[in-house]
């Protein structure tokens, strides 16, 4: 059985730009490629929301400068939440040691 078929960043860019001439149809651009037409009009969609940050390939989420900066600030509260965590238990133990 065969898996699913990859296509690369460049080949969905320029199925979608052929797809959006008027001489073709999204159809017969789709039969000619090889691909669903369903396929390629999910790319369309993909690339008009996203844009630049379209297919980024090998399952990676396409990120507005914003949203990686927004992960970024969310992995450094995680770490000084992480940090407080130690801190505080670090604190309380010689005080529970010293009472017992």
């Amino acid at each position: 059985m065969l898996g699913r078929k990859h296509y690369n960043k460049e080949f969905k860019l320029e199925a979608v730009r052929l797809a959006n001439e008027p001489e073709q149809s999204v159809v017969q651009v789709a039969k000619n490629l090889g691909i669903s037409a369903s396929a390629l009009h999910r790319w369309a969609r993909e690339l008009g929301r996203q844009g630049p940050v379209a297919f980024p390939g090998h399952g990676k989420a396409g990120l507005t400068p914003e949203q990686a900066e927004i992960k970024r600030l969310q992995r450094e509260l995680d770490i000084a939440r992480q940090e407080r965590d130690v801190l505080k238990k670090a604190v309380a133990c010689p005080l529970q040691n010293g009472r017992a």
